[in-house]
């Protein structure tokens, strides 16, 4: 058998034109969620050229792809985000996501076919991941069904990592339930007869100030923060319809949903005290992400050394991604590497739009992907690593569920 390791970097030198120009093509036309047509096509285009068996507009999505290699054997799915932000373009650079899980799909494409063994890749193009749940919809409708495993990697700050150090492969990142809260109260002249109206912008700017007060109550890693979605039309209507969007950020899924209760009774008694009618409509809630610390130490052996920490900076990530919901599906890999900011161009910022558009960024990820495209290998074809992978999963998705059980029930016993 042919060195595995020797394949998979010369098959990604290979093809590093094809590599580069869909990430210049994403990050030049930035895509918003479900809109990601270019990207869908680009990518559709390449893969058929490459001669790859590609599904466009997979798994009833539009802007959704696969692209699927081998026969027999485990699966292993890599994730290509390529999604935008309004505004400010490709700030959480999905174009380098793309581009490293296209990097590690075509290396451990290269490396089934040059050892002729049983396995299966699959290049998986998940739309919408910044508040669209494009993960939540291929779910549901299988894509990730039977999998060994699903990795991707995405960038962050480098600012915050030490000069020796690229990346950080087990990061966790919060759960997040996501909620438009509407009140509905009763229009009137606030100038003529404002004892008629129901304020609805009243119930709003209660519940905001009940919220703040319960922030000093949560812990250090939770998270509350929203928007007035609409507050009234003009200063002499009383306002009778009203809504907010807010998310609720915890470490696990159960701690997330508990936190959310404690924010619900702040809607409820603004409500109350205004005498407006609420409703609550739920919108695409995340899941904490659980990494495979076998997929994890796997990564960091098949990075170049001293190059990719373990777990720290724990937080060079924070914040919340459908990639959590995977994490319940098989297990999971979502490493992170930095790119060139500076202090304040973190994700979401216009200084990480410019920075994830540099060749340094690019680079970069064609480096994860080839360390991506390595422990997929080692998925593929060690039985005793694929098997701890998979035992250790069952394990943490059990004590997942137990500790979200345990909290349901403490609810209950409070609410009695």
């Amino acid at each position: 058998m042919p060195d595995i390791a020797d394949v998979i970097a010369e098959e990604i030198a290979r093809r590093t034109d094809d590599i580069s120009s869909i990430n210049q093509r994403i990050h030049s036309n930035p895509e918003l969620a479900y809109e990601e047509h270019q990207a869908h096509d680009a990518f559709v285009s390449a893969l058929h050229t490459l001669g790859f068996a590609i599904t466009p507009h997979a798994y009833g999505l539009p802007t959704a792809f696969s692209a699927d290699f081998g026969s027999g054997g485990r699966l292993v799915v890599f994730n290509a985000e390529y999604d935008a932000l309004p505004g400010i373009g490709h700030a959480c650079g999905h174009n380098l996501i793309a581009s490293a899980s296209f990097t590690a799909f075509l290396g451990a494409a290269a490396a089934l076919k040059a050892s002729n063994q049983p396995g299966r890749v699959r290049l998986l193009g998940t739309p919408a991941e910044e508040g669209g749940g494009g993960k939540l919809k291929l779910i549901a409708a299988g894509a990730y069904r039977g999998a060994a495993a699903s990795l991707m990697v995405h960038p962050g700050p480098g600012h915050k990592l030490p000069p020796s150090v690229r990346g950080v492969s087990f990061v966790r990142m919060l759960a997040n339930v996501k909620m438009q809260v509407h009140f509905t109260g009763r229009e009137a002249h606030a100038a003529i007869a404002p004892w008629d109206g129901v304020n609805a912008l009243d119930a709003v700017c209660l519940s905001y100030n009940a919220i703040s007060m319960l922030r000093q109550q949560i812990r250090p890693y939770e998270r509350i923060h929203g928007v007035f979605r609409s507050a009234g039309d003009r200063p002499n209507v009383t306002p009778a319809d009203c809504t907010v969007e807010y998310y609720v950020r915890s470490a696990t899924r159960a701690e997330a949903e508990a936190l959310w209760q404690r924010v619900r009774r702040c809607f409820e008694g603004a409500a109350v005290a205004t005498g407006c009618e609420m409703r609550v409509e739920p919108l695409n809630s995340y899941a904490d992400v659980r990494p495979s610390r076998a997929l994890c130490e796997a990564y960091v052996d098949a990075m170049p050394q001293g190059t990719v920490a373990m777990d720290e900076p724990a937080d060079i990530l924070a914040g919340s991604t459908d990639m959590g919901d995977v994490c319940y599906e098989c297990p999971g890999f979502h490493g992170v590497f930095g790119i060139g900011t500076k202090e304040g161009e973190a994700n979401h910022t216009k200084g990480f739009t410019a920075a994830a558009g540099t060749q340094d960024a690019y680079e970069r990820a064609v480096e994860c992907g080839m360390g991506m495209a390595r422990v997929a290998w080692k998925v593929l074809s060690d039985d005793e690593f694929a098997e701890r992978v998979q035992k250790e999963w069952e394990e943490d998705i059990g004590l997942a569920a137990e500790g979200k059980e345990a909290l349901r029930e403490d609810m209950r016993l409070r609410m009695k």
